[in-house]
């Protein structure tokens, strides 16, 4: 049931990290993907790494404009929803600049891709499956983020207010809440004592991989989810149910 053939994806945020690896495995399950994101050189990099008629587009989520544009053509069957930025710092010297940047990408982007993907399907009639990435710093919290939770907590709470809106129309609205995932970016951090010390703290007492996301993104985005909507789904290594 997690057969993607003839379903066209799109993946924002997906030059590197998570969103390109969420492309990579919709395309190997047969989803014509794009990838949307705003370093059009690594995303044609990308494009060539996947193939299977994969395809790129420029996007800017903070941008209204670039996303109608995005949006423009053919309804999108599956939509995950994954740009994202952070500030890392602690609350009284995050500036409003910061504040509204992180805001601007990670919730009201969200919304707006989420928007933008919704009009075309109920337009065309086809239902379909947006996944939101939100986090587990979305339904508890952690130092000196208060920006990112604050984001990623509006992003599960939206995603179970489209969910109730969309759901007569045919379209499921999850969101998917990572935990501590291993990737180039945060790969010498997690090596560090402060790292090491940070883990400690997961139950399963490791970091979790990508590949470990795979199950619970196919779940969602394909026709093994169809009687899922307005569910979150953590991924976390038990993180969540550790003793405060």
């Amino acid at each position: 049931m997690t057969d993607l053939t003839g379903k066209r994806a799109i993946v924002t945020g997906a030059s590197g990290g998570l969103g390109l690896h969420f492309a990579q495995i919709l395309a190997t399950h047969g989803a014509e993907v794009t990838l949307a994101a705003r370093r059009r050189e690594k995303l044609e990099a990308a494009v060539a790494g996947i193939g299977r008629g994969a395809s790129a587009v420029s996007l800017d989520v903070t941008d209204p404009e670039s996303v109608a544009a995005a949006f423009s053509g053919p309804a999108y069957d599956i939509v995950i929803n994954n740009a994202g930025v952070t500030v890392d710092g602690p609350a009284l010297k995050t500036s409003e600049e910061d504040w509204g940047r992180v805001i601007d990408t990670d919730l009201t982007g969200v919304f707006r891709i989420a928007q933008a993907a919704a009009r075309g399907m109920t337009a065309a009639g086809t239902g379909g499956s947006i996944v939101n990435i939100a986090s587990i710093l979305g339904l508890r919290v952690a130092g000196n983020l208060a920006a990112y939770a604050t984001a990623k907590a509006g992003v599960v709470q939206m995603t179970k207010s489209l969910a109730l809106e969309w759901a007569r129309h045919g379209i499921r609205v999850n969101a998917l809440c990572p935990g501590y995932i291993e990737t180039d970016l945060n790969r010498d951090f997690f090596a560090s004592d402060a790292g090491k010390s940070l883990i400690k703290r997961v139950p399963q007492r490791r970091l979790g991989q990508m590949s470990e996301l795979d199950g619970p993104l196919l779940l969602l985005a394909s026709e093994a989810g169809s009687f899922m909507t307005g569910s979150e789904i953590a991924v976390d290594g038990g993180h969540l149910v550790s003793s405060l």
